[in-house]
């Protein structure tokens, strides 16, 4: 989906790069509501693991609610003894907002978060983050749904997890399998555009973040996991459906009005460099297709029940122009919003311009098939007369869309405004990027989560070992990706260097 000003404020996906780390390269959060016996427990154990597999600087950040019990000193405590703990303090309650505020505040460049009772298996974290951190994708999420994943747990969590994630499929078309397992991470720099449009503080907030993420052309990666249920769970099963469920129906009432600029939150095409150089790539075909026959269907409907009105005091040519002239307006615009996905004023005027002349060859078209109707015959039945009229419009329509496609809603908008504004520093190794994007009057109100997005930092470099028993260090590059804001990343090309001393077969 896309607008007319706007390609999108996210540069492609690149591998973070190695280096000497300054801050942490993974940051989890522990959202915690009266947790005083199971947060300790739970920390220990969760750094634990990280000292011992995870091979990058961490973090792990606790995440106060508003708690009324002894969790914040509980929390504190484990702040003083652990260098890498850290403590979030909020007077409101939520889940959601506290992984807002947490992830909006934090310079990690992925971050995550998993529930206080540790029901899933610790082995998948680093599943988890890798493909953030090589830039295969955006977000992950673990999944109990997934064939391979291993699930202890009742039949009425599992009856309502299944049946929850199958209202999303029907309602919101999610393609991802498991929205509610508290085991999910994200890239920062997607966080700080893909928050502000997330409205939910509360347990939807997952769900509604993966549909604006999945909806919006991101990549979401699926871990399979080993899940426990935890018999002492605090979480109110009947109140959260209910609110889930309000949730299924604001978020699918904001897609189906368009109100969601999911065009800031898209990508180029292409992470290779040499995918950039591909131009006029077709776009949602099948998609466009389905949008397009559906609308055609009810415009001829339109059409014909226009053409029996006008019928009635005027000659067959009059009657056809005109209601294929009304017809013709009313499909243009419908086509221009719901199947290529154009949003605004911007350029309506045009587009409509250039309808009326596709109205042009479809009367050609129609207005053809009636005079040689009544030429074949001088008194035609109103019936033939609407069989030849289906006809010609079937031509039409076919006609039609090839013109909205290649000319109309053409995918390529040269010369049209930008609302990013992308700039980098001569130095190549130091990418910055700055974005300005006009706020949504709905997400205003979340302006104060919005933060300018800042280079990554480096992830710890491993050494490599030389003949001699000496070490050096992996020799990196730095791409820049300064030119996808103003329309040039398809000319755009990146000189790749070998990442270790050893690739130098000039077969790779």
């Amino acid at each position: 989906m896309r607008t007319d000003s706007s390609p999108g404020t996210l540069p492609a996906r690149e591998h973070l790069p190695a280096g000497d780390a300054g801050t942490p390269v993974l940051d989890v959060v522990i959202p915690v509501y009266n947790e005083e016996k199971d947060l300790q427990p739970c920390v220990l154990r969760l750094h634990e693991h990280l000292k011992r597999t995870f091979p990058y600087a961490f973090r792990i950040t606790i995440a106060d609610n508003a708690s009324t019990d002894t969790t914040p000193q509980v929390a504190a405590r484990l702040e003083a003894e652990i260098a890498e703990v850290s403590n979030f303090r909020l007077e409101q309650k939520g889940r959601g907002r506290a992984l807002r505020t947490v992830w909006s505040a934090s310079d990690a460049p992925i971050l995550a978060y998993m529930d206080v009772d540790l029901s899933t298996d610790l082995n998948a974290l680093l599943p988890l983050v890798a493909p953030l951190i090589s830039g295969h994708s955006d977000l992950a999420i673990g999944s109990r749904l997934a064939r391979s994943s291993r699930v202890v747990r009742g039949p009425k969590r599992e009856f309502i997890s299944r049946s929850y994630n199958l209202i999303l499929r029907g309602s919101l078309q999610a393609r991802f399998s498991d929205a509610q397992c508290g085991f999910k991470a994200i890239r920062r720099d997607v966080a700080q555009v893909l928050l502000p449009l997330v409205e939910d503080t509360g347990w939807f907030f997952d769900t509604e973040m993966l549909v604006i993420a999945e909806r919006a052309g991101l990549r979401i990666h699926e871990v399979p996991v080993d899940w426990v249920d935890d018999p002492n769970s605090t979480v109110h099963i009947v109140k959260t459906a209910t609110e889930d469920l309000k949730g299924v129906w604001r978020v699918g009432k904001a897609l189906a009005t368009g109100s969601l600029p999911l065009d800031r939150i898209a990508r180029p095409f292409g992470d290779d460099p040499r995918d950039r150089e591909i131009q006029d790539v077709p776009k949602g075909l099948a998609r466009q297709l389905v949008g397009f026959c559906v609308i055609g269907g009810l415009s001829t409907l339109f059409y014909l029940l226009l053409y029996s009105g006008f019928r009635t005091f005027s000659g067959s040519q009059i009657a056809n122009a005109l209601a294929l002239l009304v017809s013709t307006i009313a499909n243009t615009a419908a086509n221009r919003r719901l199947t290529f996905g154009v949003r605004g004023r911007g350029g309506a005027v045009r587009h409509q311009a250039q309808g009326l002349v596709v109205f042009g060859i479809c009367l050609a078209l129609t207005a053809g098939s009636l005079a040689a109707l009544n030429a074949a015959t001088s008194d035609p039945a109103h019936s033939t007369e609407l069989a030849v009229l289906i006809a010609a419009n079937l031509a039409a329509t076919v006609l039609r869309f090839l013109l909205f496609r290649a000319w109309v809603f053409s995918d390529r908008r040269d010369g049209e405004p930008s609302t990013v504004v992308a700039s980098h520093s001569p130095n190549p190794s130091s990418p910055t990027y700055a974005t300005t994007v006009s706020a949504h009057p709905q997400y205003q109100h979340q302006d104060q989560f919005r933060q300018p997005y800042s280079p990554q930092p480096p992830l710890p470099q491993r050494p490599v070992g030389r003949p001699n028993g000496t070490y050096q260090s992996h020799e990196t590059t730095q791409f820049r990706a300064g030119e996808v804001a103003d329309r040039r990343w398809e000319d755009a090309t990146m000189h790749l260097q070998p990442v270790r001393p050893t690739d130098t077969d000039p077969r790779d």
